[in-house]
């Protein structure tokens, strides 16, 4: 089968013509995918946004709620001092009343 060279030429043109048409296709919907993961991506950090914008919250607010561990220990063990203080002083308040009266 032979073709004259206007034919081979046309055929020739067209399947490049097909092939780019094809690879053009295929790019825009590489091009589509991209675009909607962009998109899905920016709305996950919206997300993210908002819980780093709630952490920041917590934590500007705990130390106004909340009292640390060794902080409440150091003071009961003032108060615990204080009260001992006051208690062996009314023991003495007993025992001079006592020797007194």
């Amino acid at each position: 089968m032979t073709l004259p060279l206007w034919q081979t030429i046309s055929l020739a043109v067209t399947l490049l013509g097909a092939f780019a048409g094809l690879v053009k296709l295929l790019l825009r919907q590489v091009e589509l995918r991209i675009d909607e993961r962009l998109a899905q991506i920016g709305q996950e950090s919206k997300g993210w946004r908002q819980v780093e914008r709630d952490v920041m919250a917590l934590r500007a607010e705990l130390p106004e709620r909340y009292v640390r561990r060794e902080d409440y220990i150091r003071g009961q063990t003032v108060i615990e001092a204080k009260l001992d203080a006051i208690n062996a002083e009314v023991k003495m308040v007993q025992l001079r009343g006592a020797k007194g009266g």
